[in-house]
């Protein structure tokens, strides 16, 4: 047994647990904002099975602030692949019902854009080809160091610290830090080591997920391609595209409670396809849907995010997208402490603003699936016209589920942190849905996107950091920019033409480093060094 020396500590600014989206997110932002990072994961090698498969317009966002979305596009589905969704008796039977969604490549040639409610629509690519990209970028960030194979042992907080016991290949050694995020997905060592536990609900469907590499399956998709195919044998299968060629997804949902050992995988696919196909098993995962938060997202100077924070039925990537956004918050509040524009007390508002959005996914999330795996008549499977009426029906039930569940821009764009501390006039009272969103900025929401003149989006022109847009020249901002000099708080000014009142209503709106709103209004309604202190955690 190895034996931890006092002596042997190293020093890290912000430690992140986890090699996940959230982890890698978080660690590249971090280091993109000069804060240095230290990121342990405890595998050797990415898993093998895909996980998420959408990477939602709100990520893509993100990513694009990190100056990866073009990347992230190129990579997954073939850029002329559809990413269409179509409901099958089997692959091989009766279409019932169908969802048309443009390509990669039509959104990278920016067919439509001016009516996009974003610059970065959501894309299709399973998690086995998101990370890699995160991962190599990662890898060139000055600041951040990855370490894989080293497993979180310990953790002891202290007052101004943190350390935390990791074990490399038998090694073990302490490293000292700042602050700990723990994005080391459901079976969380760092949230074990705070004692906080999920809440929720346990078990809302098992699953047994194939992933199979099949030419044959792929020939026969190539009929009519699509990025999923739903299915309806003996059970609801849901059949997905990974690579738009050979490799395959098959997931199958079983009521919870019962037993998937005895469930050939080999049959479930059989059943979806309608026949059978000559393919190779890369792996098979038997696993249950949870819709679970955790009690708390953090203690002292330790957090949580992604999926140590939240887990949930896989409907739409929510858990992975969720794990992102949590990253993006976290990001900047971390930052602006490490670099002592902000109290320590600013990170408080971390829960606060993320648990609350978390509890609300987990409803309506568990809502989706609710309706998706709900019970399907099996007269849909019947030849002639009663098959056709059995059909039709179930057609006009998936034509009120599906499509926000697969467009779904309330989850992107219309989460929000009204009620925050560090907002200024929001008003938490708004439902968050998977379709409803409000193309108006409001404190606390997400700024709405417009194309500017040069073809660039408003996203493109905000500072790294707090950004007062100016919707109106002759309004005076010299007041914000002498307030934050003397604060030391990072602002750029940004002039925008006036032409879109309904869009942005005001002549000033402080836009925070995560996009969000923090305080919209005129020049009048400007108590500027207050406001300032209230958005960085300086006004309890």
């Amino acid at each position: 047994m190895n034996q931890h020396s006092p002596h042997q500590e190293d020093r890290a600014g912000v430690l992140v647990v986890g090699a996940g989206p959230a982890g890698l997110t978080l660690a590249i932002d971090l280091a993109r904002r000069g804060v240095a990072c230290h990121l342990v994961e405890a595998s050797e090698q990415r898993a093998v099975n895909p996980r998420c498969n959408t990477t939602s317009a709100r990520s893509m966002e993100i990513f694009r602030r990190l100056g990866l979305a073009d990347e992230i596009r190129q990579a997954g589905l073939p850029k002329d692949y559809p990413a269409s969704i179509q409901y099958r008796t089997t692959l091989l039977g009766e279409e019932i019902f169908r969802i048309d969604l443009p390509s990669a490549g039509d959104v990278l040639a920016g067919a439509g854009k001016e009516h996009w409610p974003t610059p970065e629509p959501q894309h299709r690519i399973s998690q086995l080809f998101l990370e890699p990209v995160l991962e190599r970028h990662a890898d060139t960030v000055p600041g951040l160091t990855i370490e894989r194979g080293t497993r979180l042992i310990e953790l002891r907080q202290h007052e101004d610290h943190v350390e935390a016991v990791v074990d490399s290949g038998g090694t073990t050694r302490v490293l000292r830090c700042a602050y700990v995020v723990g994005c080391d997905g459901a079976h969380s060592t760092v949230r074990r080591q705070l004692g906080i536990h999920y809440e929720g609900v346990d078990a809302l469907q098992n699953f047994v997920s194939t992933f199979v590499r099949s030419p044959e399956l792929g020939r026969l998709a190539a009929r009519d391609r699509a990025w999923t195919y739903w299915t309806y044998g003996r059970r609801i299968s849901s059949l997905i595209a990974i690579d738009g060629g050979e490799l395959w997804l098959n997931h199958v949902a079983f009521p919870p409670g019962h037993d998937t050992e005895d469930e050939d995988p080999q049959q479930l696919l059989r059943e979806a396809v309608g026949a059978p196909v000559e393919h190779e098993v890369l792996g098979v995962v038997r696993w249950t849907g949870r819709r679970l938060v955790a009690q708390r997202y953090g203690t002292g100077r330790v957090f949580l995010a992604g999926d140590a924070a939240h887990i949930w039925i896989p409907v739409g990537g929510f858990g992975m997208n969720a794990g992102i956004q949590d990253a993006a918050t976290l990001g900047w509040m971390l930052a602006a402490v490490q670099h002592g524009w902000a109290p320590p007390s600013l990170l408080d508002a971390y829960e606060q603003e993320r648990k609350p959005v978390g509890e609300q996914f987990a409803g309506a999330v568990g809502s989706a699936a609710r309706s998706s795996f709900a019970d399907v008549s099996p007269d849909i499977h019947l030849p002639g016209p009663d098959g056709e009426r059995a059909r039709d029906e179930f057609a006009g039930r998936l034509a009120e589920t599906e499509p926000h569940r697969y467009s779904p821009d309330g989850f992107s764009f219309g989460y929000h942190y009204a009620g925050s501390p560090l907002v200024v006039g929001g008003k938490d009272q708004a439902a968050i849905t998977m379709g409803a969103y409000l193309e108006r900025a409001q404190p606390g929401f997400r700024l709405p996107h417009v194309w500017l003149d040069d073809s660039r989006s408003v996203f493109d022109v905000l500072g790294p950091d707090f950004t007062l847009l100016r919707t109106d020249s002759g309004v005076d901002v010299r007041p914000w920019a002498d307030a934050a000099r003397e604060r030391g708080i990072p602002l750029t000014v940004v002039d925008l033409p006036g032409r879109w009142p309904d869009r942005y209503p005001t002549a000033l709106l402080l836009v925070r480093p995560d996009q969000h709103v923090a305080w919209m209004g005129g020049a009048d309604d400007a108590r500027t060094d207050e406001l300032l202190q209230t958005v960085t955690g300086l006004v309890p």
